[in-house]
């Protein structure tokens, strides 16, 4: 027996959290019945597990991809209105993928892709103590007091972030490595420091760099650069 969100995560319907979340809306059903407790204990070969009554899968093949997102597509596998989706781009494949981890629909660069939920979980978990590096772009030149109060970090969400790393690169590009992973984190640090952001792009996962991907190309990750993401 096992739990019913993990099973659910193993499956490939999401990471473990957002399995969580499916079954606390009640989207759930086991043998007919629905279940909104995720420490549900269930048989993943002998009772029928609805997903929004449609049967998962007990088990499938694990795939993990890098993505250079392109700016205008959305984070998420629910559509609203005529929104672009992350996953329309792997259109054709035949499995349930979703994205580790969220970047706003402005935002381009790296993104991971999979079906594995336990994986997903792993990467997003904050004792893993992962970095994401941005490469910023701002209107003004960047100067010496930009980068203190870059450094300084901001109050998001009732707590004040600090980024772990900012290097100037030219005129107006910074790096920032960032390791809490607040939403819109980065464009609130580049605002809060006095700077117009011109773009912003992910290039680096732990040490998983974007590398030469153009926006909109994704390919298969080797079990190397899975590694390389924890390091």
């Amino acid at each position: 027996m096992k739990r019913l969100a993990k099973v659910l995560a193993a499956a490939g319907v999401a990471s473990r959290r957002a399995c969580e979340a499916l079954i606390f809306d009640g989207k759930v059903k086991v043998n007919g019945v629905v279940v909104k407790l995720p420490q549900t204990l269930v048989d993943p070969q002998n009772d029928r597990i609805l997903l929004e009554d449609h049967p998962i899968q007990a088990q499938e093949e694990k795939v993990y991809y890098i993505l250079n997102k392109p700016r205008g597509y959305t984070c998420s596998n629910t559509r609203l209105g005529s929104k672009k989706l992350v996953i329309d781009l792997f259109e054709g494949l035949q499995k349930r993928l979703f994205t580790i981890g969220r970047l706003d629909r402005d935002t381009t660069g790296l993104l991971l892709i999979t079906n594995d939920g336990h994986f997903a979980q792993e990467v997003i978990h904050p004792s893993k103590n992962i970095t994401k590096e941005y490469l910023v772009k701002t209107q003004q030149e960047i100067t010496h007091t930009h980068l203190e109060n870059l450094s300084k970090g901001t109050l998001i969400e009732g707590k004040w972030i600090r980024p772990v790393s900012v290097k100037k690169m030219r005129r107006g590009t910074v790096k920032i490595g960032v390791k809490e992973g607040k939403k819109r984190e980065v464009r609130l640090m580049v605002q809060n420091a006095g700077l117009d952001l011109l773009s912003l792009s992910r290039i680096r996962i732990g040490g998983l760099k974007l590398g030469s991907l153009n926006e909109g190309e994704w390919r298969e990750l080797s079990q190397k650069e899975l590694q390389m993401i924890f390091n």
